[in-house]
């Protein structure tokens, strides 16, 4: 078995009226992906607050995001699906734009490849157990 490579990743919780804001990829199903938040790698020589905020704006094409409060940091490990540990840095963002309830985005991977396409939608945030891969982790702490 190979090593586990450690990363660091991002997760942002996006709340607007009691409710989380997540995606699909329209490309799969929920069995093979389920849902998720918008979420990814930190580049190097970006700080965590700034990955969490191109995430959200790459993922659901949205743009005016702002950062409410770090909730916290844990680390996952995502294998078998990568052998990876992730260490997740998690934010609570506010979105001060309009947003319909459900809409398609896609993120374009800076042009490499072929664009990933989202359905993005909100959950309310009682019902944010649906996460997929532990990415509901930290939402209790949102009511701290």
């Amino acid at each position: 078995m190979p090593d586990k490579v450690r990363k660091d990743k991002v997760l942002v919780y996006v709340v607007r009226d009691g409710k989380l804001l997540v995606f699909r990829h329209t490309d799969y199903t929920h069995e093979e992906v389920g849902i998720q938040v918008p979420a990814g790698s930190i580049r190097p020589g970006e700080s965590p607050q700034d990955a969490a905020l191109r995430e959200a704006r790459e993922e659901t094409g949205l743009t005016e995001f702002k950062i409410v409060r770090k909730l916290g940091e844990f680390e996952y490990d995502i294998s078998p699906y990568r052998w990876e540990i992730q260490v997740r840095h998690v934010f609570h963002l506010e979105l001060s734009e309009p947003a319909p309830e459900r809409w398609a985005s896609q993120e374009d991977h800076d042009g490499q490849g072929e664009p990933t396409r989202f359905e993005c939608f909100w959950v309310p945030l009682d019902a944010a157990h649906i996460l997929q891969s532990g990415q509901g982790a930290l939402l209790g702490r949102l009511y701290d």
